[in-house]
């Protein structure tokens, strides 16, 4: 019989003999409680709470933003610079942008295309100011100059030919 881990305690079953075999102490007053419901008292624990969001954000993927530079640079001036002439003219030409929107959680973000009516070029401010009839009224979408990767529509597309 084993006799602890040094082998020098003397034998449980000896120093415990006149307890050893007696039946477990049961409450007269509270219920024994099912093996079920003691397992369910502990279910709400849970030691790794939002780990499964933080590893399904972190999978996420974000592009980085790509910065214009030589001729696609000067193509989306000109671009910009034909836009602000027709705005200044009375016109709202429908245009395509492709736009760098950045992330809100991490670093990175993705490029989305956006589609609307030029109200105005804001130069001052470095924006593109477009007009979108949504819900009820009308609101105002800015896009910044250093956002925009590349503009589409029936008023800027030959630029790209010559």
């Amino acid at each position: 019989m084993a006799r602890g881990i040094t082998g020098k305690e003397p034998d449980p079953r000896a120093v415990y003999a006149d307890i050893f075999d007696l039946p477990h102490w049961q409450s007269p007053d509270r219920p024994h409680m099912s093996l079920h419901d003691r397992a369910a008292q502990f279910a709400p624990y849970a030691a790794l709470v939002g780990y499964d969001e933080m590893v399904g954000e972190e999978a996420r993927l974000t592009e980085q933003q790509r910065i214009l530079e030589g001729q696609p640079l000067e193509i989306l001036n000109r671009k910009l610079s034909l836009i602000a002439e027709a705005t200044a003219a009375g016109q709202h030409p429908e245009l395509t942008f492709t736009v760098f929107i950045p992330d809100g959680r991490k670093a990175g973000g993705a490029y989305t295309e956006i589609t609307d009516r030029v109200k105005r070029i804001d130069p001052a401010e470095r924006k593109v100011v477009l007009q979108s009839a949504e819900g009820r009224g009308k609101h105002n979408i800015t896009l910044d100059f250093e956002r925009i990767m590349h503009i589409e529509g029936d008023l800027v597309d030959h630029l790209e030919d010559g």
